[in-house]
């Protein structure tokens, strides 16, 4: 993993973990992260414009995934998940995004 892990607490109380360039759509994003062994999409929306979510699950987990500025922000609801899980799913996304 290229990516190092972010602790930045949201007013809902999640924390953001990571940030990956938008390199690819979010479609292709959501798709990939369904190859993810164990990762179950819960919650897919897009204005088909400017902006998606991407909710799922992972590990007994819940995350989402933002894209803000042309980078994809990874959320976990949980800020004390491990950073085993989160590693995971930064390296496992880094395959499809970064170079």
């Amino acid at each position: 993993m290229k990516t190092k892990l972010t602790n930045v607490l949201a007013k809902d109380g999640s924390r953001k973990f990571a940030e990956l360039p938008q390199a690819k759509d979010w479609y292709e994003l959501r798709d990939h992260l369904k190859t993810l062994n164990g990762a179950v999409i819960t919650n897919f929306t897009t204005d088909g414009v400017t902006e998606a979510w991407i909710d799922f699950t992972y590990e007994s987990q819940k995350f989402t995934v933002n894209d803000q500025f042309g980078d994809y922000w990874f959320f976990v609801n949980d800020p004390n998940c491990s950073d085993e899980i989160l590693t995971e799913i930064v390296g496992h996304c880094e395959m499809l995004l970064t170079p």
